[in-house]
């Protein structure tokens, strides 16, 4: 049985609709701001038909169009959620964000050229590595505190 149009989708009926695992949706939280699903009881998330329509632009931009998080960020930034939504419907392209702006060229800093050299990984394997990363980088943080806060412990000893 298919909700209705505003129905609000848990993470798990998004994460099928875009073809992409529930992890990435979580990563993407942390990396556009303007993603905000409602979180209920247990920190369950609800996403507004707005939110959807919002990530399956971002999807398109980064999964099809080969941009980059950062390059989708700037497009956000320069055009705002509506454009970014009205890319993922197929109104408008993602370059038509530069050219109003006068910057053509900003269009292809945003497209990752890692993409097409990284040995043939695909934007998904790509967006992964880049979560992976992230994880990395929380991990040293962690262990630089505890490397910190075991130096302050053996010099008061």
């Amino acid at each position: 049985m298919d909700k209705a149009a505003e129905a609000f989708r848990t993470i798990s009926e998004v994460a099928d609709d875009l073809e992409v695992p529930q992890h990435v949706l979580r990563f993407w939280e942390t990396r556009f701001q303007q993603i905000k699903p409602m979180k209920r009881g247990g920190g369950r998330r609800y996403y507004r038909p707005g939110d959807v329509d919002l990530l399956k632009g971002i999807r398109h931009l980064l999964y099809d169009k080969g941009y980059t998080i950062r390059g989708v960020q700037r497009i956000l930034r320069e055009s705002g959620n509506a454009h970014v939504i009205a890319i993922g419907h197929g109104e408008v392209t993602a370059a038509d964000a530069y050219d109003e702006a006068g910057e053509g060229d900003a269009a292809d800093e945003a497209r990752t050229p890692r993409a097409a050299a990284s040995a043939g990984l695909t934007p998904q394997q790509v967006s992964e590595l880049e979560l992976s990363l992230v994880d990395l980088a929380a991990a040293k943080r962690l262990l630089a505190g505890a490397a910190k806060a075991g130096a302050t412990a053996k010099s008061e000893d």
